[in-house]
């Protein structure tokens, strides 16, 4: 038979295991913020303790139950709880319980704001830690230890006490300690404004969270993130996390944390240690001997405050939310002012930067353009005759393309006008191709030109603009096409009247474009992929002004494309048959009696040695006698000693700018022609020109039949 006192130890072992089960489930709840769960199993704990009349599990119990009251806000009750368990293990010398206790005991301090005291509390029970090897005790204690710095404004020192104790409490899966370091720690980094730190290690404590159901490290996550986004003045990311913290602490605020403690004080001894089953009192009796109407009007009074208490706190932070977001949306609306203040400073500058870049393109182009004029004068060869008038309509095209990327702007914005002037088509096409033959042959590939022969031979329209188009589209089809054919066919669609419609094809055998790809093709600085850009190069501007300029024309690009079959770029456009009634700067110039210029005397007010040599060149080309001024001062002094017929006046020089020159130049010569030969970027200001003195303007680079049609009609 089993003896008394061997049933006494199995029923104290069945009791302690009872009252440990009902602990750990109200630890695991207070994680949870599950208050009134946690505050049922430490009843059931406390009520078998008395029974079993253990000092250890007392103390246990006052530990965890020390935790409930700090949870609840009870912090005095909390003291009372944890006081009484280390009174009961420093007399059992039950040193393991005790550091836990300490360390609850610590933590009690800090949210008292009693830093002293928590310190020598942690302290002590880091020590009892080392002492015995506690290991499931150190990683906690340094969490504490690193709050308390950070209460203590140390953040630096708070992140070297969260760090030293992370790696224990990660080796035994301490979750609810690590999703708790990760949080605090993330408000450390906050403080030191490693924001994008701080982001990071607030997200780890809030996966911790939320994967092991820990609503209040949760909120607290939440929380901070809001604070972090409004540094960062990202206010609606900000705005979105507060909402979602204020719903967090609105699920865990329904549980009527006063009423628990109430309860919770109702159900537990806090003086010492003992379940005590309290007695009605004189007013518990008088409300169960008094009348139903009595118990009725007093519940329906509790129910009235209860609701006027909930409406009042839903106002309240109703309006603080309203607040919060009123401060949010000025903070963005300041910021996206200031944006556009920094839009508005960029677009000026981007403005006069591209004036200034315009400028320095054209000086050199026009000493390209001046230089394969005077070659072109000095009887070439066939073959080089060839070569430089590729080089010409070359330059030409690069000027057109020099003012298309001036203009993108206008562009978009319909500012960009297209010319009417009279052309042969066939001969800019063929002038294209002769332009881009050499790299068709880099590439090894075969060009098939298909022109309608029963297409006007002259036409009215934007020659220019018609060579650029075709120089980017043929241009795109040689890059993307090795050893393959490139078909160029321009079709005659009908003729009603004077106006001619035509079809354009470009077609190549190349990579081809994929269907994704062909959405955004025209779009600007966007090309088929990465490996395209990287393989083949180019800005990705080209089908973009393309697209563009059709547009101001009234027409629209098509494309039909299968990657690694070949490409077909078609486009239909609208021409006048050209009637040659009035005449342009070529029909004029072979009009020109150049005998009005010969022994004529022309200052060139030029800045540029190589312009000036090559303007030089020209004039003395046709019998006139030159004279160069480097800058404004030298033209006026110049023009005041010395008789002239003409001056041709650049506009940006040192000193004096040749406006400036001018004006000063009419105030003693009113009659003197004076013609502008300038790089400036000729937009809506002619104006100025003719009212500061000018008689006429040059735009360089020019071509030359304009430069002396121009230059006879001042001399005329």
């Amino acid at each position: 038979m089993i003896s008394a006192q061997t049933k006494e130890i199995a029923r104290d072992t069945l009791l302690n295991d009872s009252i440990q089960s009902y602990l750990n489930k109200a630890s695991e709840s207070l994680n949870k913020a599950r208050l009134a769960q946690a505050l049922e199993n430490i009843t059931l704990a406390k009520e078998l303790t008395q029974q079993a009349q253990s000092r250890i599990y007392i103390a246990k119990t006052n530990q965890v139950l020390a935790e409930l009251y700090t949870e609840l806000g009870d912090l005095k009750s909390a003291k009372e709880q944890i006081a009484n368990a280390i009174s009961i293990q420093q007399a059992e010398n039950d040193d393991i319980a005790l550091a836990n206790s300490l360390n609850i005991l610590g933590y009690i301090s800090i949210k008292n704001k009693n830093f002293e005291s928590a310190e020598n509390y942690l302290n002590k029970a880091n020590t009892i830690v080392k002492k015995n090897s506690l290991k499931d005790l150190e990683g906690p204690v340094k969490l504490n230890l690193g709050i308390l710095a950070l209460s203590m404004d140390d953040p630096k020192k708070a992140i070297e006490y969260f760090d030293n104790g992370l790696p224990t409490i990660d080796s035994l899966n301490q979750f609810y300690y690590k999703a708790k370091l990760f949080n605090n720690k993330a408000i450390a980094q906050m403080k030191l404004n490693l924001l994008d730190e701080s982001i990071v290690t607030n997200e780890v404590a809030m996966e911790i969270s939320k994967k092991n159901r820990y609503f209040e490290i949760q909120s607290e996550s939440f929380k901070l993130f809001s604070k972090i986004y409004e540094k960062k003045k990202e206010f609606e990311t900000s705005l979105q996390n507060l909402k979602s913290h204020q719903r967090f602490k609105d699920s865990l605020s329904k549980i009527n944390k006063t009423i628990i403690a109430q309860d919770a004080k109702g159900k537990l001894n806090v003086g010492e240690n003992k379940v005590i089953i309290e007695e009605l009192t004189e007013e518990n009796k008088q409300q169960q001997q008094s009348l139903k109407l009595g118990r009725l009007t007093t519940i329906l009074s509790i129910a009235l405050i209860t609701i006027l208490s909930l409406l009042t706190l839903s106002l309240y932070k109703n309006n603080n939310l309203r607040a919060r977001a009123n401060e949010l949306l000025q903070n963005k609306n300041n910021e996206l002012m200031l944006a556009k203040e920094n839009a508005e400073r960029a677009s000026a500058a981007k403005v006069q930067f591209l004036s200034t870049i315009t400028h320095e393109l054209r000086t050199p182009l026009y000493a390209v353009t001046g230089l394969t004029h005077l070659l072109l004068e000095e009887s070439p060869t066939p073959n080089q005759k060839e070569h430089l008038n590729s080089l010409k309509f070359s330059g030409e095209y690069l000027l057109s393309l020099i003012n298309n990327i001036l203009d993108l702007n206008k562009l978009e914005a319909n500012k960009v006008e297209i010319e009417n002037t009279s052309f042969n088509l066939q001969k800019r096409i063929n002038d294209v191709l002769i332009a881009l033959g050499k790299s068709v042959k880099d590439r090894n590939n075969k060009l098939h030109y298909e022109f309608d022969k029963s297409i006007p031979s002259k036409l009215k329209g934007d020659p220019l603009k018609i060579s650029q188009i075709l120089i980017n589209l043929i241009g795109n089809s040689i890059k993307f096409t090795q050893n393959g054919d490139i078909w160029i066919r321009v079709k005659l669609i009908n003729i009603i009247e004077n106006k001619v419609f035509l079809n354009f094809e470009i077609q190549d055998n190349g990579v081809g474009i994929s269907d994704k790809k062909q959405q955004s093709i025209f779009e600007n600085f966007t090309q088929g992929s990465i490996q395209i850009n990287r393989k083949f190069g180019g800005t990705g501007l080209g089908l973009s002004i393309v697209k563009n300029l059709l547009s101001l024309m009234d027409s629209e690009i098509k494309l039909e494309s299968q990657l690694g079959q070949g490409s077909k770029f078609s486009f239909d456009l609208k021409f006048e048959i050209f009637k040659d009634q009035s005449s342009n700067y070529q029909e004029e110039a072979k009009k020109i009696n150049y005998d009005v210029m010969v022994d004529k005397r022309i200052l060139v007010v030029e800045d540029n040695k190589i312009n000036q040599l090559i303007t030089r060149k020209i004039l003395e080309k046709s019998k006139m006698i030159c004279d160069v001024a480097d800058n404004g001062d030298m033209a006026v002094n110049k023009a005041k000693n010395n008789t002239f017929d003409l001056i041709l006046m650049d506009i940006h020089m040192p000193g004096i700018s040749g406006i400036e020159a001018t004006k000063l130049i009419r105030e003693f010569d009113k009659e003197i022609p004076i013609v502008a030969l300038t790089a400036v970027t000729l937009d809506d200001n002619l104006d100025e020109f003719y009212t500061n003195g000018f008689n006429d303007i040059i735009p360089k680079p020019y071509k030359t039949e304009e430069f002396f049609t121009k230059l006879h009609k001042a001399l005329s």
